[in-house]
Formats: C-alpha cells, structure tokens, sequence
C-alpha cells in the first residue's frame, strides 16, 4: 500500500524538468517611439498596471482601425493599407480587457449611437423599398397588359422610378468571432474598414473559422484584406460577387495556452499569416501590482484620445460613387523618410542571408520594411487625417516599433519549432496542474475531462510518455485504488511541493 509520495516518486533534487525550454524575458516596449499615442499608452497603463506592451498594442490597433480608410502609404514597393494585424499573448489577469476597453470606450459609443440612429432610418427604409416595390410590380403588369397607350405610360413611369432605394449601411465597426464569410456579408451590408477585435481571442482561434475545414480559407481570406487586394465570392446562393476597397483591422487577445498552438501551426506560418501580424509576449506583472490609485491626468489622456477617435469616425471616409468601396488618397514618403525606411530594409535584408541573425524569421523580416511604413502611416494620419506625406520623424518611429516586434519575433521563434506532440503534453501538463483537483488521475477522466484534443485514447499516449519521461507523472502499479476502487490504468501527478 502506497503511503507517501516518496515511495513511488524517483529521487530528483530538482523536480520535474520542463516540456520546454523557457521563453527569455521580453524586452521593455518602445513607448517613446509611439508618438502622438504615447500619452494615452501611459495613461492606461498607469491605470491598469498592466504591461506596457498590452496598452500599447491596443492603441495601435485601435488607431489603425480609426484612420486604415483615409490613405494607403507609400512603401518602397506598392503603396500599403494603413491596417496594422497585433496578436497579444498575456496569462488571465494580465488585464487584457482593462486596457482594450479603455481604448474602445469612445467607439463603442459610436457604434451605440449608430445602431439606434440605424434602426430608425430601417424603418423609414422598409416602408420606402415596399412603396418602390409595389409600384414596380404595378407598372410591369401594366407594360405587359394589352392597352398600348397605358403600356408606353407604364413603361416611361417605370424609367423614371429609379435604381431600387438602399438600405442604410450596418454601424457595426467591429466583430469579435466571424467566420470569414460572416466578415464578407458584413461588408456587404456595412462599412467598408472594420475590424476584429477580441480581448478573449480563444474562441476565434479555436472556434469555427479556424477548425480543420476552414482553416487554410480563414488565414488566406485575412491574409488578402491585410494586403488590401480585392475578395471575390462565388457561390451557388449568391453568385459571384466582388469586394474592393475594403480594409481591416485586427487584434486578437490570447492566452498562452492558446496561442503556442497557433505560432507552432505550420500552416500559419507556411501560409505567411502569422507573418503579418505585430506579435507582442510581455513578461507578466502579476503580483507586482500593488500601487494604490492613479493619477487623474491619466483619466484626462485617456478621455482626449476617446474625442480624437469619436472625430475620426465621424469623418466620411474617400469613397467613389459607392460608399463602400473606399478610394483612399496616397500618403507619400517624404525624402528622409524614404532614406530612413531604405536603410532599415537593407539591414533587414542583409540578415536573413544564410547564416544572418534574421535567417530564422524570414517571413517576418521579409515585411518588416512595409510594417514600418504601415506604422508610421497610422501615427501621420492619426495626428492629421490631411497629412500630405510621413516625415522622417515619424519614419523613425515606425521603423524603431517594426524593430521591436522583429526582436519580439526572434525572441518567440522557439515557440514556433515546438512539435505538435511537446504542444500536446504541456496542454496535458497544464490541464493536470492547474485544473484537475486531484493529485491522481485515470485515463478514464482524463478522457472525459481532459481537454478537448486529448479525449481519445491514441492522443493522449505519447503525450503521457513524454510527461513520465519529464518526471510529472507517475505511473501507479496496476491495481493500485484510487477513489475507493482498484484501477487498471491511473497516475500520479507530481506537483513541485510533493519534492520540496
């Protein structure tokens, strides 16, 4: 009979070894080079306490967001949608939300006031389109009917009824968990810049849109509105439609435990979706928190970045004859602008040759020239929407964020070569630790309880392999009781206070 731990745990002095070698801490966020957002980035900070980085990427974000529908920017190739695509990865309680609703709050609020504004211009809508049908489907009978006269009538009064009335455009910004095709028929029926915004990115990730079948077809139909090219759809119900001029924004709030997966999918970095994204992994600063209250002019910052963003919304956006295909204006390089982002594409350039410091991440260096001009762009235009061109100040700011997140992007390479079955067995590890209440467990419940993944028999063996191996599990000799019952198959889970 088992009485301790001790009698079936092998003598290790220093516990159980990690599945994984540990990410180096990050380094400190450039806030200086965030310009006009530097103020509301520390302002929020100050409020949440969260780390700087997660303020940062949502103001970012949101700014793209506000301005990606005014102007392309010049890049040293073609000119570039200002829409900037961040993926913060931060623990529960890194205070994610906090700061993301601190940045939103201002649109929200327009997205309230539009949605009530939009209900009742529907109704004046509806009445006006069933009014047009009516009398459509009157004076088509009336052409097809056999009075010559009251048919030529019929047919010039059909001329002068006019194109069908459009409905008013959908006030909806953002979307939290679309499936690609629901983004499409948003834009259908709505603006033509939006964003995806999630400060619980897990449920997108993980959800419809990126399940096996779907996919390769999320990424790629992302992967095109970030570039700004044109969405084609061809569909039995729908027929073939075209989408151009459309942008979008994107921030997705994720979870460690979420987002390893996805930075270690081989088809996201295949595809050169991960690629396009500004990746942030700050170290944590929970339990650090322990500052009482903030300063007032913080509240002050923040409630004058929500007006400079209630303005920019409020602003009609460059369209052509249809309101929802965008004809952004370009926004050129100024001549040190131009030198500064030439240099910066030859440093890049130069070191993802063989050997270079950059060759293992190709993907992201390779657009890390055109992710500056992109933030610089989104700093112009947030400043001043009529902004002819970016000055070599605001260049310099881009290209010092775009070399912060191509650290980031070093830094997190390792996560990215983590194989599918060390991914698996940390889930398991995780699940073991954090949510299973006891310190044994069958593969009965774990395939019950466990997660998702991992809730059948041939998953889940060489992910308990590698945790025996790893010295977090246990085998118990067969016919060991556990819960008042002798088992064929159970194991005990080491926690780091049973070797202390």
């Amino acid at each position: 009979m088992i009485r301790t731990f001790a009698e079936i745990i092998p003598f290790n002095p220093e516990g159980p070894q990690p599945l994984m070698r540990e990410i180096a801490p990050a380094e400190a966020f450039p806030v200086e080079a965030l310009g006009p957002l530097r103020k509301v980035v520390e302002a929020v900070q100050d409020i949440s306490q969260a780390p700087v980085a997660i303020a940062a990427q949502s103001a970012l974000a949101v700014a793209s967001l506000a301005v990606q529908g005014f102007a392309d920017v010049e890049t040293l190739g073609s000119d570039a949608p200002c829409s900037l695509f961040c993926l913060t990865v931060a623990e529960s309680g890194e205070r994610k939300s906090t700061c993301d609703k601190l940045l939103l709050k201002a649109l929200r609020d327009h997205e309230r006031d539009g949605l009530a504004t939009y209900r009742e211009t529907s109704a004046d809508h509806d009445l006006t389109h069933k009014i047009w049908t009516e009398k459509r489907k009157r004076l088509v009978t009336d052409i097809s009917g056999d009075k010559k006269d009251k048919a030529a009538a019929a047919e010039a009064d059909l001329r002068a009824l006019g194109p069908e009335p459009k409905a008013p455009l959908h006030p909806n910004i953002t979307a939290m968990d679309p499936t690609f095709e629901g983004l499409v028929k948003l834009y259908a029926i709505g603006r033509p810049a939006l964003g995806l915004f999630s400060d619980e990115a897990g449920s997108f990730i993980g959800g419809h849109a990126m399940n096996a079948d779907n996919r390769i077809k999320t990424m790629a139909g992302l992967s095109k509105l970030w570039d700004g090219a044109t969405i084609d759809r061809t569909r039995a119900g729908d027929g073939v439609v075209t989408y151009t001029g459309r942008r979008l924004a994107a921030h997705l709030m994720v979870q460690p435990v979420v987002a390893l997966p996805l930075m270690a999918d081989p088809e996201a970095s295949g595809q050169g979706f991960l690629a396009r994204f500004l990746v942030t992994y700050p170290t944590s600063h929970i339990g650090t928190r322990l500052r009482r209250g903030h300063d007032p002019a913080s509240d002050i910052a923040v409630r004058f970045f929500g007006a400079r963003l209630r303005t920019i919304l409020e602003t009609p956006m460059p369209t052509g004859q249809n309101p929802q295909e965008l004809a952004p204006v370009r926004l050129s390089l100024s001549t040190a602008a131009r030198e500064l982002l030439w240099r910066f594409y030859q440093a890049t350039e130069t070191a993802q040759g063989a050997r270079g410091t950059l060759e293992g991440v190709k993907a992201v260096a390779s657009k890390s020239a055109e992710q500056a001009c992109r933030l610089a762009g989104v700093l112009t235009l947030w400043s001043n929407l009529d902004a002819p061109e970016v000055t070599g100040q605001a260049m310099a700011c881009g290209v010092q964020l775009a070399t912060y997140y191509l650290t980031e992007a070093q830094r997190l390479a390792e996560v990215g070569a983590v194989s599918a079955e060390t991914d698996r067995a940390e889930t398991l590890r995780i699940w073991l630790l954090e949510k299973w209440g006891y310190d044994d467990v069958l593969l009965r419940e774990i395939l019950r309880n466990g997660p998702r993944k991992l809730r059948e028999s041939k998953a889940l063996q060489e992910p308990l392999t590698m945790l025996i191996k790893h010295g977090w599990i246990v085998r118990l000799p067969e016919g060991a009781v556990v819960r008042g019952a002798p088992r064929k198959e159970a194991y005990l889970i080491v926690r780091t206070s049973h070797v202390l």
